[in-house]
């Protein structure tokens, strides 16, 4: 299918996911309607502003801008498209499960038809589409279409995610709608998966799980290395030469976090409960993950005795470098801990001060790494930006008050540090 006979689709949210997806699917040529309920992102976007930071996201929605159309009104994105992608956010809510009220109120706004389908990228528990399509059912919309596609976008790499994916997972009744969702797909010569329902909304679930419990597995050997004084960096590398194991998610650190994992693991673990099956696995998995940032407490108390009145500097603040995006970020935890054992805490992220200041309070931010670790006691990297790799050390030991570096991420080269003076600790790594 040439450029020119690509048919028009529409997304429905444009948050990472949406506009990630509405940018992969201009450049392969299709006419893209997007459509939000925020009037300010869609004002910024028709001035051609990107309202999150996503490497190269605003360089392609520029070059492909003429096949781009972003409104709050559904309208248009109805009479042009009838491939309906909903990307809107499902959060948590405080009992754990995803909040899916703006997907219902995408489902309440679609009219009755026999041409359209609704294509679901955001990550919904297993059963969403049944009762989706029930709600349609009841409303005489019976004509309405439904298809799972979830999307398996990495911030920070997300549109070369898209263009080269993994997998295509397409689930759905064998109707019309898959196949036009296979066919979009089908230049990005991705392996397809096409199932049912059901299991495309598990295969995203159980992915990210699987991903989360490798990281807390990790994780655990790290801790063990530091009681045995193996290293877990050799151990790792020696572990993901197996081609089972594989080398990908086996970098210990100070646990996950972001937008998905968080949630997609708790939300899991839920539907198992819901559905009666105590998925004991994902407890420890959660567990070990929120204990592995406040390890990072013990690592400063070890060095420096009570943090009262010790100022500590965080470098980096997003939940990963890439990203300005602060959802489930170690450093939230971190800041709150520090400060509730009476430490002052200073922080410096390339990207994500904006984000960090509305969700932190008491924190000293500063406009460069040098400027974070001014007059501090120990500094802590929580984010591996490379820009944190080639720091002049050196300057920084000039700068601080102590010599304590706690390597969240296993990111800086512990020889380096020790030349300039530091006393260093990684993850797994020993001191």
């Amino acid at each position: 299918m040439s450029q020119s006979q690509r048919e028009p689709i529409a997304v429905i949210g444009t948050g990472y996911v949406g506009l990630v997806t509405a940018a992969g699917f201009a450049e392969l040529g299709n006419e893209v309607w997007c459509v939000d309920i925020d009037a300010s992102k869609i004002d910024l976007l028709n001035r051609g502003e990107i309202p999150i930071y996503e490497p190269g996201l605003a360089e392609s929605i520029a070059a492909n801008r003429e096949r781009l159309h972003f409104s709050t009104e559904l309208g248009p994105a109805l009479e042009h498209a009838r491939l309906l992608f909903v990307a809107v956010g499902t959060p948590p809510t405080y009992s754990g499960d995803a909040d899916l009220s703006a997907v219902h109120a995408v489902v309440d706004a679609m009219p009755a038809s026999d041409r359209h389908a609704l294509v679901m990228k955001s990550t919904v528990p297993v059963g969403t589409g049944d009762s989706i399509k029930r709600a349609f059912a009841t409303r005489g919309k019976d004509g309405f279409r439904y298809v799972s596609c979830p999307e398996f976008l990495k911030e920070g790499s997300a549109l070369a995610d898209f263009r080269h994916p993994d997998r295509v997972v397409v689930g759905d009744d064998g109707d019309w709608a898959g196949q036009a969702v296979v066919d979009l797909y089908a230049p990005l010569g991705a392996p397809l998966v096409r199932t049912d329902i059901r299991s495309a909304e598990m295969v995203k679930l159980a992915s990210n799980a699987f991903l989360a419990t490798k990281i807390s597995f990790i994780n655990e050997i790290a801790n063990v290395c530091e009681e045995t004084g193996a290293d877990v960096e050799e151990v790792a590398r020696g572990m993901g030469l197996d081609a089972r194991i594989g080398e990908k998610f086996l970098r210990p650190g100070i646990g996950y976090g972001g937008s998905c994992f968080p949630k997609d693991v708790s939300a899991l673990k839920l539907l198992a409960g819901n559905s009666g099956y105590h998925f004991q696995l994902l407890n420890a998995v959660i567990e070990v993950n929120e204990l592995q940032k406040r390890r990072v407490i013990r690592k400063l108390q070890k060095h420096l005795g009570t943090l009262v009145g010790k100022r500590v500097a965080l470098l980096g603040l997003a939940f990963k470098a890439n990203t300005d995006d602060m959802r489930e970020a170690s450093s939230l935890v971190l800041a709150s801990r520090l400060q509730g054992e009476g430490a002052l805490v200073s922080a410096y992220d390339p990207l994500a001060e904006t984000e960090a200041r509305k969700l932190m309070t008491g924190v000293d931010f500063a406009d460069s790494a040098l400027g974070a670790l001014e007059q501090a006691d120990a500094v802590v990297l929580v984010t591996e930006w490379a820009e944190f790799k080639e720091l002049d050390w050196k300057a920084a030991a000039e700068r601080m008050a102590g010599t304590v570096v706690i390597d969240g991420r296993n990111h800086l080269d512990a020889g380096e540090l020790a030349a300039a003076g530091f006393t260093y600790e990684g993850v797994g790594r020993g001191t």
